[in-house]
C-alpha cells in the first residue's frame, strides 16, 4: 500500500514538473515575441520621429516663406497706397495739389461732387485730360465719348455713330481725327496695351458677309485695329481685337435711344502703373 501511495505521489510531482516547464517555455516565447514587437515599435517610433522632424523643418521653411511673402505683399500694398498720396517722396511727388486742383476746376461740377476720395479725384482728372487728348472739343464728340477709369484701366466708350454706319463694319472717314488722336495717346506710351471691343444692339443681322452680331462686333473691332496699325503706326503687338456682340449692354434695349447707347466701341487702355499718373501732367 505504501508503495502504491509513493508511486502515485511521484507521478503527480513528475506531471506537475512537466506542466510547469511547458508554461515556462511558453512564457519565454511570449516574452521574446513581446520584446521583438517592442523593438519593432521603437524602430517605427524612431522612424516616425525622424519623419516628423523633417516635416517640422519643411513647415518651418514654408512658414518663413509665407511670412516673407506677407511682408512683400504688405510692402507692395504700402507702396501702392503711397502712389495715391500727394505728399512726400512718392511717384506723385512732382504733381502738386495746385495742379490737381487746376485740372479738377475744369471738370463737370456734378461729376466732381461724386468724388469721395483722392483716388476718385485723380481718376476724374485723368479722364478729363484723356478726353481732351482724343476729342476735337465738339459737343457731339463730348456727348458720344464716355471715359471711365477703374484703378489703372482706362475705358473709352465711343458711340458707333462716330465710327460706323448702321449695320456696317466699314470705318467712317469722319472717325479719322478721333483715331489719329487715339493713336497718338497709344504711341506715347510704349508699355500700353489696348483692347478694342465691338458691341452691338440685339437686333438680328445676317448678310452675305455677316452671319450675326458676333461677326459684326468682331469685324468692327478688327477694322479699328487695322487702321490704328496700318494708318497710324500703332505696334500690332500692343493691340487686341474682341467682339462682344449684344451681351454686355450699358442699358436695357427697350428703346431706340438705349439701343443706340449699346451700339458702341469700347477702347480699353491698360497702362503701366507708374506711367499712368503721368497722364495727369498734361497741360490744361
Amino acid at each position: 500500500m505504501k508503495k502504491i501511495i509513493l508511486l502515485s505521489l511521484t507521478a503527480v510531482v513528475f506531471t506537475a514538473s512537466c506542466v510547469s516547464k511547458k508554461k515556462y517555455v511558453q512564457l519565454q516565447n511570449d516574452l521574446m515575441k513581446s520584446e521583438t514587437a517592442l523593438a519593432e515599435t521603437r524602430s517605427e517610433k524612431e522612424t516616425l520621429e525622424a519623419e516628423n522632424k523633417v516635416l517640422e523643418e519643411k513647415m518651418g521653411r514654408i512658414e518663413a516663406r509665407v511670412n516673407e511673402y506677407n511682408a512683400r505683399i504688405n510692402s507692395l500694398k504700402a507702396d501702392n497706397d503711397a502712389k495715391f498720396s500727394l505728399e512726400g517722396k512718392t511717384p506723385m511727388s512732382n504733381i502738386t495739389r495746385e495742379k490737381l486742383k487746376a485740372t479738377l476746376a475744369n471738370v463737370d461740377a456734378a461729376e466732381l461732387a461724386n468724388a469721395k476720395t483722392l483716388e476718385d479725384s485723380i481718376n476724374l482728372a485723368i479722364a478729363h485730360n484723356m478726353k481732351k487728348s482724343i476729342t476735337d472739343g465738339s459737343a457731339e464728340q463730348d456727348e458720344d465719348i464716355q471715359i471711365d477709369i477703374d484703378k489703372t484701366v482706362v475705358m473709352i466708350n465711343v458711340s458707333d455713330r462716330l465710327l460706323f454706319n448702321t449695320g456696317s463694319y466699314q470705318v467712317s472717314r469722319n472717325a479719322d481725327g478721333l483715331l489719329k488722336r487715339l493713336a497718338e495717346v497709344i504711341n506715347a506710351e510704349p508699355s500700353l496695351e489696348v483692347m478694342i471691343e465691338g458691341h452691338t444692339d440685339p437686333r438680328t443681322i445676317q448678310t452675305g458677309v455677316l452671319q450675326d452680331n458676333w461677326d459684326l462686333s468682331v469685324k468692327r473691332a478688327t477694322s479699328i485695329v487695322r487702321i490704328l496699325q496700318d494708318k497710324y503706326d500703332v505696334a500690332p503687338e500692343k493691340l487686341i481685337a474682341a467682339g462682344r456682340a449684344s451681351y454686355i449692354p450699358l442699358v436695357e434695349n427697350d428703346s431706340k435711344e438705349n439701343m443706340a447707347k449699346n451700339r458702341r466701341t469700347r477702347i480699353v487702355l491698360i497702362p503701366d502703373l507708374d506711367k499712368f499718373f503721368a497722364m495727369i501732367e498734361q497741360k490744361n
